[in-house]
């Protein structure tokens, strides 16, 4: 068990949350329940799964949590093209979002495999 807030993926992961909040206040209301929602649950999930693994009790189950976290940012990312192609986010906006979906998804890959290979 660690402390998720020293892990720097967890750190990248909870900025991404932000953004994803900060860049949703501007869709429109009727995307409310619809992919605002999506977008911030799929965030928020990332850096979830992070936390929650760092509280597991083995790495097996911190493995699991991790495959969980990327699954919800490739998840995020496909939102953020969905809200582009929506016309609902500018090319920058989705441009800059995606990018950093990718950074933290790499991150927690990288995670993962090291975890998998220093565990017994």
């Amino acid at each position: 068990m660690q402390d998720f807030r020293k892990l720097e993926v967890w750190c990248q992961a909870h900025q991404l949350v932000l953004r994803a909040y900060r860049e949703t206040q501007q869709l429109p209301r009727e995307e409310m329940f619809g992919l605002t929602m999506q977008l911030r649950r799929n965030a928020t999930s990332v850096a979830s799964r992070i936390a929650e693994g760092c509280g597991r009790n083995s790495s097996v189950e911190f493995a699991a949590d991790l495959k969980r976290s990327i699954a919800a940012a490739t998840e995020l990312e496909y939102s953020v093209l969905l809200a582009k192609d929506l016309g609902l986010f500018a090319e920058h906006i989705a441009e800059a979002l995606s990018q950093e979906v990718i950074a933290v998804r790499k991150m927690t890959l990288g995670l993962l495999r090291k975890l998998q290979t220093t565990s017994p």
